[in-house]
């Protein structure tokens, strides 16, 4: 059986060696790098640079009630652009090696389909040990896993070379001396709490009446607080007119209810979003169907063309790592016969600013609207031992349940080590678990995940270390 897998992002290269492991003949090709946007421009480096902010923050604010005196720190940005790269380098060199070990054949290049059986691959310059310039590659079976790109709002202005993506915003020689996001979504308010805590200058303008507006209301506010505190300009409602360049660096021009106000930056930062990347693929070739800019798939994650699939941000679904390499994994087992599954109701979202905030399942809001009778139980970091000895007391956890039955809709939590402990909420949803069972399960103590157990208990107001 042969497999052709267009993409070597999470959802390609695991795709690849998962069909490895199954015993078909696999062929990864990848345009770009290995590793895809995840690796090499979004998740792993933004979570370098955030790791380095939030001992910043230690040091800024917490050093001295924590027992330590700090006579003096610089935050070197050039030494953390070297550990991102040197990061970078490490994970995209173990995807490289995973492949080899699995015998999966690489190819360095541009796949695009001739028709729905054959790609024809266009070689890069710089594939090693290739004397052949494009070769034609026959398949069984072909997974797309191209990804995305960032979305370029057509704002008047937008095309200035000051006017940056996500991707440049990863690795701009120095830190400005002001930065205006435009979106406060997961991205944005991310690189508003890297490059806040860098000395930039730092604002946020969204459109919808809040930041992180997937998320529930109760664990972002205290981001919202927090980057407020930290002297984060955020202006919700409001629209974005033009960019022009001022006098002193770009003027971006907003409207409002309250009328009209103009933000001066450095840099302005484009965060509103990704969309599917197909610009390559020729998928009319191959008679492969799109819809809004997306491969269209059926739940299988097929395509119209039943023995080809498309998984990822491609297919325009849900545009996260790990849901692509679980899509990548449940394509592989269906096409070898196997019965998988993937439960959508159990994908984690996660902003690993500070606060984290993690959330799975169903907000309070959406539970509401879908008719259940939601009773809620939130208990507070402040409460918990855990968060006090490590000095991060801000945020909550709060589960949304069906007041009939008990049964776990949604948890959300806003604090430290939100986004490691949201997996006991996937796996209490997937289960179908009650509150009654995550009660009685016994939490280790002290640690942050004694919270969830105690919000639990909050939801019939028996949270034993919170006042009644």
């Amino acid at each position: 059986m042969k497999i052709v897998i267009i993409g070597g992002g999470p959802g390609g290269y695991v795709a690849a060696i998962r069909a490895a492991h199954l015993g078909a003949e696999v062929t990864l090709i990848e345009n770009k790098f290995l590793g895809g946007t995840c690796l090499n421009v979004g998740c792993i480096p933004t979570k370098v640079l955030l790791h380095t902010t939030e001992l910043l923050d230690v040091l800024k604010n917490d050093a001295k009630e924590l027992g330590i005196t700090v006579s003096g720190y610089e935050a070197d940005w050039k030494t953390l652009q070297k550990r991102k790269t040197k990061i970078i380098k490490k994970l995209v060199g173990g995807v490289k090696a995973l492949l080899k070990n699995n015998t999966i054949t690489q190819i360095m290049g541009t796949g695009v389909f001739l028709n729905d059986h054959q790609i024809k691959v266009s070689y890069n310059n710089n594939q090693d040990e290739i004397s052949k310039d494009e070769e034609v590659i026959d398949f069984d079976f072909a997974i797309i896993a191209t990804g995305s790109k960032p979305v370029i709002l057509p704002i008047p202005g937008s095309v200035h070379p000051d006017v940056i993506t996500s991707d440049a915003a990863l690795s701009l020689e120095a830190v400005p001396e002001s930065l205006c996001i435009i979106g406060g979504g997961v991205i944005g308010c991310e690189f508003a709490t890297i490059y806040n805590a860098f000395g930039c200058k730092v604002t946020i303008i969204e459109m919808l009446p809040d930041i992180v507006a997937t998320m529930d209301r109760d664990i972002v506010k205290p981001l919202k607080d927090k980057l407020i505190k930290d002297g984060v300009e955020i202006f919700t409602r409001t629209k974005v007119e033009s960019i022009k360049e001022g006098p002193d660096g770009l003027a971006v021009t907003t409207s409002s209810q309250a009328g009209e106000k103009i933000v001066t930056a450095q840099k302005v930062l484009l965060s509103v979003g990704r969309k599917p990347e197909l610009s390559t693929l020729e998928l009319e070739k191959a008679g492969i169907k799109t819809e809004r800019g997306a491969i269209k798939v059926n739940q299988k994650m097929q395509t119209n063309k039943p023995h080809i699939y498309a998984v990822g941000d491609c297919n325009g679904g849900v545009m996260l790592a790990h849901v692509a390499s679980a899509q990548g994994i449940f394509a592989v087992e269906t096409i070898v016969g196997i019965r998988s599954q993937i439960d959508f109701k159990t994908i984690p979202y996660c902003v690993y600013t500070k606060p984290e905030l993690a959330g799975v399942g169903l907000t309070e809001a959406e539970a509401r609207e879908a008719g259940y009778d939601v009773k809620v139980g939130n208990f507070p970091m402040a409460v918990n031992g855990k968060a006090m000895i490590i000095g991060e007391t801000t945020g909550l956890v709060k589960y949304v349940t069906d007041a009939a039955t008990g049964e776990i809709l949604g948890l959300h939590m806003a604090g430290p080590r939100a986004t490691d402990l949201i997996v006991e909420g996937a796996l209490a949803i997937h289960l179908e678990a009650t509150v009654a069972e995550l009660k009685s399960t016994i939490h280790a103590h002290p640690t942050v995940g004694e919270s969830l157990m105690e919000a639990a208990h909050a939801v019939k107001s028996e949270s034993i270390h919170m006042m009644r």
